[in-house]
């Protein structure tokens, strides 16, 4: 087994490590393997498999429920395969009912994926940031957590389950607030309440929600000011930053497009990576290194 190779339950023992300290434990989202070790050259103790990055990168496309199971799973196999450190995994909806969710988290299991969260939206979902997110019913809701923690406890796998509601637009906080608790109260290790866009609702629900739980920071809002010592004071236990590599990306590519079109040459653009820095970051010697061992030696 090859140092970056998965293990069924080692990210899951590592993360539950990490979340036993009473830490704040910060993981940048990363929409790919590269951008994931990245991540864990960076020295954050966990990674974030955002969805929406995910979608991004291998469809173009935006985050409106186009992945399916499947994808989504070799996407996290790759990620887990490609770092150390744990791997914290969207799961959207559970793609589809009760044996559908079971599979979802067999699968990730299978994959070494340390944590997933499941979403009380509609499915197709979209982005917990657009407007017109629709929610199911608090009754369906709660049997989609039911049936992970069940699904978990059937393959004897040690994952973390994070229930994840995106009631905060439609229903109010409070609601927001009761949806997440109910679900760690039905067996989900973490309560997520998504789509906040201020500091007031991030205040509100640390307020209202006690116990271990997850927020999410998008670039640009008023919520992203929020500073992790303030986070840590409030008591949450992770915060994603699922597009801050994924919008820097962005913009770095579009400058160097724009660069060499202008010039017609990529000589003279600044805060490129050079080539020996790429091959630091994909781990280029260790391989040359496995190979130069194993290959048979030319003779005259």
């Amino acid at each position: 087994m090859t140092a970056n190779a998965p293990t069924l339950m080692g990210g899951a023992r590592r993360l539950k490590d990490l979340l036993v300290r009473g830490e704040l434990l910060a993981a940048p989202g990363a929409p790919d393997c590269m951008t994931a070790r990245m991540v864990e050259r960076a020295g954050f103790g966990a990674v974030y498999m955002t969805g929406l990055g995910a979608t991004a990168l291998r469809l173009g496309q935006p985050d409106l429920g186009l992945m399916t199971q499947t994808e989504m799973a070799d996407h996290a196999r790759a990620m887990v395969r490609a770092v150390q450190i744990p791997v914290i995994a969207d799961a959207d909806t559970g793609y589809g009912g009760p044996l559908n969710v079971r599979r979802t988290v067999e699968e990730y299991a299978q994959a070494g994926v340390a944590a997933l969260h499941l979403e009380d939206q509609e499915s197709p979902k979209r982005c917990g940031q657009l407007a017109g997110v629709r929610i199911v019913p608090r009754c369906d809701a709660e049997l989609r957590i039911a049936a992970a923690v069940a699904a978990r406890a059937e393959i004897g796998a040690d994952m973390i389950i994070i229930g994840r509601t995106d009631a905060l637009q439609s229903e109010g906080i409070e609601s927001a607030i009761d949806r997440a608790r109910r679900y760690r109260d039905i067996g989900a290790d973490l309560a997520f309440v998504d789509g906040v866009k201020t500091r007031s609702e991030v205040e509100g629900i640390a307020a209202g929600l006690d116990g271990p739980k997850v927020v999410s920071l998008v670039d640009g809002t008023d919520a992203a000011q929020l500073t992790r010592a303030e986070l840590a004071e409030m008591g949450f236990s992770i915060v994603l930053y699922a597009v801050t590599t994924l919008f820097a990306a962005g913009a770095a590519i579009r400058e160097a497009l724009a660069h060499l079109s202008d010039a017609g040459t990529p000589d003279g653009l600044v805060g490129q990576m050079s080539y020996a820095e790429f091959c630091d970051v994909v781990d280029l010697g260790r391989f040359q290194a496995f190979a130069k061992t194993h290959e048979t030696e030319d003779h005259p």
